[in-house]
């Protein structure tokens, strides 16, 4: 495992991140808990040392079980949560007023249960979970902030940006008052690369790469004829002819990746890792096999130009989260 400096703070941490959706056990289905602790601890000993997880995955529960594996680590792991939107609704919208998402009451409240549900008196990384750079000049959570971070329950805070839309936070990277910033980026949707990430550089800014595999898609295990458990989040995100088009997509990709080593999911990685503005990628790592697979991607470091040129002209604009 390589290890990275999380922008300008004195973390480092490792290049691939445990992604903690999954074994919140709320949107995805077919989960145990015994499997996702036995996961964060293949993790940890793989040398991954950096936990993505959210108050809002199975209300808390994501945050639990990464609490019981953290206590547990000889390692240290840093974890980073976020606040979820008081409203519930993802993305954020401009016209939505700040008090009905983040107030500063609900802000110092959520970043309490996390404490809770992490057992753990200081949270390395918070972040909000929704944003709009409607909000950026809001005194509101500026003052939540400097009541939590001068308290010591928080050490740093991030945002996470709104699906398909990197360019909702700019304002906010600018007033230096987060570290870290969570993104989309992969290689179907690079448009964090357009204005954000030249940002983030300048600013000195860790980027966390989030769904670098596309729910699944960048897999290639994904058919026409793939189901999957009613209710469950990809069940809706690839509805209707959905699969069919990701099918192509794939195809096409891996006809043109002909010759390039690893799995298409470790070059989907490499992708990521391959930027430098990106500081740990955080896909989703439910079981041992993807924590194993997962972790094999960044010891070959970056893909060579020849490779990251193929993958460049695979950018796909669309929107699965509609």
């Amino acid at each position: 495992m390589l290890y990275r400096r999380l922008g300008s703070t004195e973390a480092e941490v490792s290049e691939i991140g445990f992604g903690a959706w999954g074994i919140g056990g709320n949107q995805w289905q077919g989960g145990q808990d015994d499997e996702s602790l036995r996961a964060l601890n293949r993790a940890f000993e793989l040398g991954v040392n950096f936990v993505d997880t959210a108050l809002a995955y199975g209300d808390g529960h994501s945050e639990r079980l990464i609490g019981q594996a953290v206590g547990k680590s000889f390692r240290r792991i840093h974890v980073a949560t976020k606040i979820p939107p008081k409203n519930r609704i993802w993305p954020a919208s401009p016209a939505t007023p700040l008090s009905e998402v983040f107030p500063y009451d609900y802000i110092i409240d959520s970043t309490e249960q996390s404490l809770r549900n992490l057992n753990t008196d200081q949270l390395y990384l918070q972040q909000f979970h929704v944003w709009t750079d409607a909000w950026t000049d809001r005194e509101e959570w500026r003052r939540a902030i400097e009541t939590l971070r001068s308290s010591g329950k928080v050490r740093y805070f991030g945002v996470s940006l709104s699906e398909h839309d990197p360019d909702s936070a700019l304002e906010a990277v600018k007033t230096g008052l987060f570290s870290a910033v969570q993104v989309i980026y992969n290689i179907f949707d690079q448009s964090a690369d357009d204005r954000l990430f030249p940002l983030c550089q300048e600013k000195k800014i860790g980027v966390l790469a989030r769904v670098p595999l596309d729910e699944g898609g960048l897999t290639g295990t994904i058919t026409e004829d793939t189901t999957f458990q009613p209710g469950e989040f990809r069940e809706s995100y690839f509805r209707g002819d959905r699969k069919r088009q990701v099918v192509e997509h794939v195809q096409a990709l891996q006809k043109d990746l002909e010759g390039v080593p690893g799995s298409l999911a470790e070059i989907a990685l490499r992708f990521c890792l391959s930027h430098p503005a990106v500081t740990s990628v955080i896909p989703g790592m439910r079981r041992i096999s993807t924590v194993e697979s997962s972790c094999r991607a960044s010891a070959p470091g970056k893909l060579d130009p020849r490779t990251l040129a193929i993958l460049k002209r695979h950018r796909w604009q669309r929107n699965f989260y509609q």
